[in-house]
């Protein structure tokens, strides 16, 4: 599977989508519009470990709705991610049996490189 999830009015997800140049091959999926799946969820969280890797505490959420202030665990994290777009941590880039989340340099640099081999 080749796939990115993104958000189409995120100048970040874009700016990684035109870095990583990806082929017709490669699905692109606007979380906006359509939410992660929960398997496609739980996929990704057995690639990289936990749902809070995925988890995005800069959401603007997080914090309005007291999240910050609660004990959270690997349940609560997925719930909220599959409730709600914004707690995807984003962009999650899928090429093959690889997964890169988020929109670190080292993230981007290695999902560029993995896109264009």
């Amino acid at each position: 599977m080749k796939k990115i999830f993104h958000l189409a009015n995120c100048d970040t997800c874009q700016r990684i989508i035109k870095e990583i140049n990806p082929g017709s091959d490669v699905e692109l999926q606007n979380i906006k519009d359509q939410n992660i799946s929960a398997e496609e969820l739980d996929w990704i969280k057995d690639k990289v470990g936990s749902y809070e890797a995925l988890f995005s505490k800069r959401a603007m959420k997080y914090r309005s709705m007291g999240l910050n202030e609660m004990k959270l665990s690997e349940q609560d994290y997925r719930k909220y991610m599959l409730e709600e777009y914004t707690f995807l941590k984003r962009p999650f880039m899928i090429n093959g049996d690889e997964v890169f989340v988020g929109n670190a340099k080292k993230v981007v640099e290695q999902a560029v490189a993995s896109f264009n081999k």
